[in-house]
C-alpha cells in the first residue's frame, strides 16, 4: 500500500462528516515548481479518500492580502518599487489582462497544476476578507492579544511589545499593509503607525490613524491569519513543508492558537513533506531562484510530471535535475508503473511480496492520471529509443520503425509517440549531453578556492574507495563543504568542458576513476597547492589550548584565537549600523530552508545532535541570527564589538565568541565538562548544569561558555567597559581551516576599525 492511501485510511477512521483538505501560497511573483509539492500531495489525499467513500473537499487558497516584500528580478525594479509593501492584489498585473499583481502569477500557476489534473477550488484571500467572514476572528484575537503575545514569547522564544496588536491594517494614506504597526484596540477601532523602518523592503509614510478591523481594512499577521484561514473555511487536513513543522515554527504557533484561542483542532498536517528541489537548490518565488513549476512542467508530459510526484513518499526529498539520462531514466520508471497497472487489468498479477510491489506499482499509475487510463494493454514506444532514433531519423522514419509492435499502431498509440517525439526532441536540444572529454577547459572559466578544494578531495576519494562513484562524488562534496551546484560545475567543466552533463556517477565510470584523476590532475588551477596561511599555529597553552581527550574525538576542530587590547567599546557606530543595514538588505530573499541548506549550518547542527541537544530549539548562533533576518525580527543591537563580530557571524555562517580577557583566570581550554559543572548564562538567574557531551570553553573559575559557542557567560561578557578581548572562531568538521581563518581576520578588522585596539597574539589552533 503507498503513502496516499495508508493516510487515507488512516483519516477515514476519525469518521468526520466532511474531511476538507487545503494548500495555500502567497502569488509574489512566478510560483516555483518546489510549490506543486503541496498541490500534488493534497489532491492525492482528496482522491484517495473519496475512493474510500470519504465525503472530501480539496481548495487551494492565494493569500493575495499579503504585502509586496520582495522584489522579482526579472521585474524593472524603478517600475515597481514603489508598490513594496502594498497588498499584491492591489498591485496592477504586468501583463494587461489580469485584475492584478497576484492573479497575473497565480493564473500560472493554477495553469500548470490543472495541467496535472488538480481541480481544488481556488480561494482568493482578500474575497475571504472582503465577505466579512474573517471579521469575528479578527476580533477573537485583538482581545486576546497579551495571549498571543504569551503564545509568541513561550513556543517561538519572540518577544512581543505589550502595546504589540496581531493585526495589519492597509495605510489610509499610502496604501501599504506591510508597513503598519497597530498600538491600541479599543474594541472597535485599531490605532496604527505606518512606520518609515518597520522593516527593510519598504518605507512607511507615518501616518497615524484608526480603523475598523474589519473587511478588508487589513489581515492578519501569517502566523494568525493561517489557522483563522482553517476555522473560517472549516480545513481538516494541511500538510506543508518541513520548514514549517519544526518546534516553534509556524505550524507548532498555530496549533497553539487554534487550542488555547479559537478552540478548534488543528487540521491533520501528516507530519509535513519534505522539499522538491532542482538540482538541489531551494527556490523563492519573488526572487526568481530556481525555476518556475510552468518551466519545468514545458519539459516532460503531463503525466510523467504528476508521476515523478506521486511515485515518491511524502517524507523523501525529491530533487530534479533534467541533465543526462534523468529524463529517459524517468520514463522507463513510468512504463514500468504502467505496465504494472496492465497486468492488474490482466489477472496476471504474481503472488506473495512481487505481486505486492507489482499492485504498488499499479497504485502509483493509477493515480499519476492525467486523462483516463487505457482500458486494455497498449504499446509503449520507449522514450530512450525514440531519443536515439532521433539522431539520425527524422519523424517519420520514427513512426514508421515504431511498427516493430507487429502491426499498424492505433490512434491512441500513435499520439503517445507524436508526445514522446516533441519532449524527446526538447530533451535532445537543450539537456542531453554526451560525455565528451575535453582536454582543455573553456578559457573563460576561473575556478573559486573551494572549487579546487573540492576537486582534490574528489581526485583523492577516487584513489583510496571503492564505493559507487555516484556516492564518492557526494561525498567529497560534503567533505569539501561546498554547494552542490558550485561542485558540479567545476567537476563538469574539468571532465567535460561545459558546465553541465550527465549523471556525475555515470560519467566518472563511462571515463574510468584513473582517467577523472588524470584530468584534475593536469587542471593547473587545481594542482597549485594553497600553503600560504593568514595565521600560525598558535602555540600559547598559556593562554589557550585543547583538551587532548576532545581532540581524539574531535579530530577536525580548528579554533581561531585573537587577543585584542587596547579596546574603546560604544553602544553604536553609524558606520557600523550601516554596513550591518546593507547586509540585511542583501538578504532580503534569505529564507529559512536556504538557511538550513548552508553547509556550515549543517556541520553545527550534527554537532548539536552529537551532543544531544535538539537544534530546533537551541539553535547555533550563525542560524540564531540569519533567521532573525528571515523572518523579518531585526538584529539586538548589543555594542560596537559584539556586533561587528556578529556580522562576519552572518556573512561566512561560522560561530564567534569574543570575552573580556581581564575576566578570565588563564589559562583556558576548550574541554569536556567535569561531573557537577555549572554556568550562570547571561541573562538567566539560575546556573544551567553541564552535560558531560557538551563542547565549552573553561578557564581557572569554570566555564565561559556553553554549547561552543551558543551561550556565553555572564562574568566574561564583553560591554562597553570591556578594554581588553579574546576572540574564538569555531570551526569543526565540514568548517575547515581556511574558513575559520576568514572569518578570523575578518573579525580583527571590523572590531579593530569599529573599537580601535591592537592585536598581541593571533593564530590557529588544530586539534591535530
Amino acid at each position: 500500500m503507498i503513502w496516499a492511501d495508508r493516510e487515507a485510511k488512516r483519516l477515514k477512521e476519525r469518521n468526520l462528516p466532511l474531511e476538507w483538505a487545503d494548500d495555500m501560497k502567497t502569488p509574489s511573483g512566478r510560483i516555483h515548481v518546489g510549490s506543486l509539492r503541496g498541490v500534488v500531495v493534497h489532491d492525492l489525499i482528496y482522491k484517495a479518500l473519496r475512493q474510500i467513500g470519504v465525503n472530501s473537499q480539496f481548495s487551494y487558497v492565494f493569500n493575495d492580502m499579503d504585502p509586496m516584500d520582495g522584489m522579482p528580478t526579472y521585474l524593472d525594479r524603478n517600475q515597481w518599487e514603489k508598490y513594496m509593501g502594498f497588498p499584491l492584489y492591489k498591485i496592477p498585473s504586468p501583463v494587461s489582462g489580469f485584475e492584478s499583481f497576484a492573479k497575473y502569477y497565480a493564473q500560472e500557476f493554477i495553469d500548470v497544476f490543472t495541467s496535472l489534473n488538480c481541480h481544488p477550488k481556488v480561494i482568493w484571500s482578500h474575497e475571504l476578507y472582503r465577505s466579512g467572514k474573517m471579521d469575528p476572528i479578527i476580533r477573537l484575537f485583538l482581545d486576546n492579544a497579551e495571549k498571543i503575545r504569551d503564545i509568541y514569547k513561550k513556543v517561538a522564544k519572540a518577544e512581543r511589545k505589550p502595546d504589540w496588536y496581531p493585526y495589519n491594517p492597509i495605510c489610509e494614506k499610502c496604501g501599504k499593509i506591510g508597513t503598519t504597526n497597530v498600538y491600541r484596540w479599543d474594541g472597535e477601532f485599531v490605532y496604527y503607525r505606518c512606520e518609515p523602518a518597520m522593516v527593510t523592503w519598504a518605507k512607511g509614510c507615518s501616518h497615524e490613524g484608526k480603523v475598523k478591523p474589519i473587511k478588508e481594512n487589513g489581515k492578519l499577521p501569517w502566523k494568525l491569519d493561517w489557522p483563522a484561514h482553517w476555522k473560517v473555511i472549516g480545513v481538516t487536513i494541511e500538510s506543508s513543508g518541513k520548514d514549517h513543522m519544526s518546534s516553534g515554527g509556524s505550524y507548532d504557533m498555530a496549533v497553539h492558537f487554534c487550542e488555547q484561542i479559537l478552540h478548534i483542532k488543528p487540521p491533520d498536517a501528516m507530519g509535513g513533506y519534505e522539499w522538491f528541489t532542482i538540482g538541489g537548490k531551494k527556490m523563492s518565488s519573488s526572487k526568481g531562484i530556481g525555476s518556475s513549476a510552468k518551466e519545468v512542467s514545458q519539459i516532460l508530459p503531463p503525466e510523467v510530471f504528476r508521476f515523478f510526484q506521486v511515485r515518491m513518499p511524502i517524507s523523501t526529498h525529491l530533487d530534479f535535475s533534467p541533465y543526462g539520462n534523468t529524463i529517459p531514466d524517468l520514463f522507463d520508471d513510468y512504463d514500468r508503473c504502467l505496465n504494472a497497472y496492465f497486468l492488474k487489468l490482466e489477472n496476471k498479477i504474481p503472488k506473495e511480496k512481487a505481486g505486492e510491489v507489482m499492485l504498488d506499482f499499479a497504485r502509483i499509475a493509477e493515480l499519476s492520471e492525467v486523462k483516463p487510463l487505457p482500458k486494455q494493454r497498449i504499446f509503449l514506444p520507449r522514450f530512450r529509443t525514440i531519443a536515439n532514433l532521433l539522431k539520425t531519423k527524422n519523424n517519420n522514419f520514427i513512426m514508421r520503425d515504431m511498427g516493430q509492435k507487429g502491426s499498424s499502431l492505433s490512434k491512441e498509440e500513435s499520439e503517445i509517440l507524436e508526445e514522446r517525439i516533441k519532449y524527446a526532441k526538447i530533451h535532445l536540444e537543450n539537456y542531453h549531453e554526451k560525455s565528451e572529454i575535453r582536454n582543455q577547459r573553456s578559457g573563460s572559466f576561473s575556478f573559486s578556492e573551494k572549487q579546487k578544494q573540492f576537486l582534490n578531495v574528489l581526485a583523492n576519494n577516487l584513489k583510496t574507495k571503492k564505493d559507487d562513484f555516484q556516492k564518492i562524488v557526494f561525498d567529497s562534496i560534503k567533505e569539501a563543504t561546498i554547494q552542490p551546484r558550485e561542485a558540479f560545475t567545476a567537476f563538469y567543466q574539468t571532465l567535460t568542458g561545459k558546465p553541465f552533463g550527465p549523471k556525475a556517477g555515470d560519467l566518472v565510470k563511462e571515463l574510468g576513476a584513473k582517467k577523472v584523476i588524470e584530468l584534475i590532475g593536469q587542471n593547473r588551477e587545481v594542482k597549485k597547492e594553497t600553503t600560504s596561511r593568514l595565521f600560525p599555529t598558535f602555540d600559547r597553552h598559556e593562554i589557550f589550548s585543547i583538551d587532548q581527550t576532545l581532540a581524539k574525538k574531535y579530530p577536525t576542530i580548528s579554533i581561531g584565537i585573537a587577543v585584542i587590547k587596547g579596546l574603546s567599546i560604544k553602544k553604536s557606530h553609524p558606520g557600523l549600523t550601516n554596513e550591518i543595514n546593507q547586509f540585511i538588505q542583501s538578504q532580503s530573499q534569505l529564507s529559512n530552508e536556504i538557511i538550513g541548506s548552508y553547509p556550515e549550518i549543517v556541520t553545527y547542527r550534527k554537532l548539536y545532535k552529537e551532543m544531544g541537544l535538539d537544534w530546533h530549539s537551541k539553535r547555533p548562533s550563525p542560524e540564531a541570527l540569519l533567521r532573525r533576518i528571515a523572518l523579518k525580527k531585526g538584529l539586538y543591537e548589543i555594542n560596537t564589538c559584539v556586533d561587528a563580530y556578529n556580522l562576519i557571524v552572518m556573512k561566512h555562517h561560522v560561530s564567534i565568541g569574543a570575552f573580556d580577557y581581564d575576566q578570565l583566570k588563564f589559562p583556558t581550554v576548550l574541554r569536556f565538562p567535569k561531573s557537577g559543572e555549572d554556568i550562570l548564562l547571561l541573562g538567566d538567574k539560575e546556573p544551567t548544569l553541564y552535560k558531560p557531551t557538551d563542547l565549552a570553553y573553561f578557564d581557572g573559575e569554570g566555564g565561559y561558555n556553553i554549547y561552543f559557542n551558543y551561550r556565553d557567560a555572564q562574568r566574561t561578557c564583553v560591554t562597553e567597559q570591556t578594554k581588553d578581548i579574546i576572540l574564538n572562531i569555531d570551526g569543526i568538521n565540514g568548517i575547515t581551516r581556511d574558513q575559520v581563518e576568514r572569518s578570523l581576520q575578518e573579525s580583527i578588522d571590523i572590531i579593530t576599525k569599529y573599537c580601535g585596539g591592537k592585536v598581541e597574539t593571533a593564530g590557529i589552533a588544530s586539534a591535530s
